[in-house]
Formats: structure tokens, C-alpha cells, sequence
């Protein structure tokens, strides 16, 4: 299993334990409670949004990850296209950001 889908089916299993919130708004909310452990975002995010979610996650020091669209990201959780997802567990977040340091890096 190469890492994409590694990360990917994390994150599914992430969602289905309710651990994951998306939507753009949703997740500043989550950034701003520190309930956010890590915050994902598309590529073809609106440069609006990708402002506003990485300064967001800056201020609160929450990593941030970019994928490459949306269809990826609503694809890992059984959605249709999401922009920006958080996850909001600590373990799952830890993983996932080890796999996509691996997948963006490796």
C-alpha cells in the first residue's frame, strides 16, 4: 500500500470514529477551541481560504498539510470534495501527520 492510501484510509478510519470535522468554518472553530491536533486543506483551496486557514493554524500552532485537491480529500472520508478537514484526536493526528511528512518528503 503506497502512502497516499496509507494516509488516506487513516483518515477514514479517523472519520468513522467521528474524530474528523470538515468544512471550512467548522474547522476554524475547531483551531480556535484547540480541539484541532491537525488541519488538511486541497491544493486548489481558494487563496482566500488557504489564508485563512494557515494563518489560522499559525497563531494556534497547528500543523498544517496540503493534498493534492479536494476529490482526494473527500474521497479519504467517503464524501464528496472537501477543501479542509480536521482532525481532531491526538493519536490519529500524530499518524497522519508521520504519514504525510513520508508521502510529501520520503
Amino acid at each position: 500500500m503506497n502512502q497516499q492510501n496509507r494516509w488516506m484510509s487513516l483518515l477514514g478510519l479517523a472519520n468513522r470514529a467521528r474524530k474528523v470535522i470538515s468544512g471550512e468554518e467548522l474547522v476554524i472553530k475547531e483551531i480556535r477551541s484547540n480541539k484541532a491536533k491537525v488541519v488538511i486543506m486541497a491544493r486548489d483551496a481558494s487563496e482566500n481560504t488557504r489564508k485563512k486557514i494557515t494563518d489560522k493554524c499559525s497563531y494556534y500552532n497547528v500543523p498544517v498539510y496540503q493534498v493534492a485537491d479536494r476529490g482526494v480529500l473527500g474521497q479519504a472520508i467517503g464524501k464528496e470534495a472537501r477543501v479542509t478537514i480536521a482532525v481532531l484526536d491526538a493519536g490519529f493526528a500524530a499518524k497522519i501527520s508521520e504519514l504525510l511528512d513520508e508521502s510529501q518528503w520520503g
